[in-house]
């Protein structure tokens, strides 16, 4: 089954460009809207699998579409990738502090797009696939179905990002990840993201979930400490 992409996008020509690139490998189904009404209009009837959201719109700003994505709870996990002129680093922590999952700039070269798009769908699929359930301890319960991390009870927000770090750790089984392995699973190797934003991740989930829960092993990498 063909994996159905949205692009939102006032540019024609770039949204043709895109759409054609896309749907050229085979395995993308690729609709575009050039306004943010007409694009949460086409959520509401079918979720899309990725989003390729631009930011600069007609009739509302992508930063809009990207919270009201997040807040509704079909879209809630759906890859969001920021395809936009605004290039400024506020923009970019603006965008992926809402909740998007990667962010490039125009102009931009089609295969780095298809490689990101690649990346994120790839995520996605590791994350369905990934056998075990739901995780539980005495200390933390992790539900990657509904995106959902319970601290002794109480919910904790991560980032999808944060949640996929931290899910791939689970899953390992009590395994060493190094950092190189963890970009490859969460970011995918066609990302230029620095291996140090992996440690910021860990460091963020370990000021969200506690200073135990993951162990750094010097020169090898990360591992999940779950309690009994």
């Amino acid at each position: 089954m063909n994996t159905r992409v949205f692009v939102v996008e006032d540019d024609a020509d770039i949204a043709a460009m895109v759409r054609r690139h896309l749907e050229r490998s085979g395995s993308c189904s690729v609709a575009t809207f050039a306004r943010g009404d007409e694009f949460l209009s086409a959520c509401e009837l079918a979720t899309p699998d990725l989003v390729i959201l631009d930011l600069n719109l007609p009739d509302t700003d992508g930063l809009v579409l990207c919270r009201e994505l997040r807040s509704w709870e079909v879209t809630q996990t759906v890859p969001i990738l920021m395809l936009t002129a605004r290039a400024a680093e506020a923009d970019r922590v603006a965008g992926l502090d809402l909740g998007a999952d990667d962010y490039l700039t125009k102009p931009f070269s089609l295969r780095e797009l298809a490689a990101r798009v690649a990346a994120l769908l790839r995520r996605v699929e590791w994350e369905r696939g990934t056998p075990g359930g739901v995780y539980q301890d005495s200390h933390l319960s992790v539900d990657p179905a509904r995106f959902q991390v319970l601290r002794e009870g109480a919910e904790i927000h991560l980032t999808r990002r944060e949640f996929a770090v931290l899910w791939h750790l689970i899953s390992l089984g009590g395994r060493v990840a190094s950092r190189e392995q963890i970009l490859d699973a969460v970011w995918g190797l066609a990302s230029s993201v620095d291996a140090r934003t992996v440690d910021a991740h860990i460091r963020t989930l370990r000021r969200k979930l506690g200073e135990d829960v993951i162990e750094t092993l010097i020169g090898s990498g990360y591992r999940f400490r779950g309690r009994p």
